[in-house]
This record gives structure tokens, sequence and C-alpha cells, in this order.
């Protein structure tokens, strides 16, 4: 990863809570949590494609 230990996390988690509050974090949790697997999902796609364009000109 980028160097993030406990304490890099742990600091940014608490900014977090103080910018938007204990109401929202769940909420950008989720969404951002929604927007990772959407990534995953489409680097899943495109690596699938180029494998199968790649054994098709062979």
């Amino acid at each position: 990863m980028m160097g993030l230990g406990i304490p890099e996390i742990i600091l940014i988690l608490v900014i977090a809570l103080i910018i938007f509050g204990p109401g929202k974090l769940p909420d950008i949790g989720k969404s951002l949590g929604k927007s990772i697997n959407e990534f995953k999902k489409a680097a899943t796609e495109i690596s699938k494609d180029l494998k199968e364009e790649a054994s098709g000109e062979k």
C-alpha cells in the first residue's frame, strides 16, 4: 500500500469524523464501498476482455 499504517488510518478516520459527523459516516462508507466494488468489477471485465482478445488472435 502507500505506506499507511494503523496510526495514519486512525488519524484519517478521526478527521473524517470531525468533518462529516457521525451521522454521515455510514452513508459515506456505504457509497465508498459501492464505488470500490464497481471499480473492481470493471477492472475484472476489462482484464477478461483483453485475455479473450489475446487468445483469439493467436
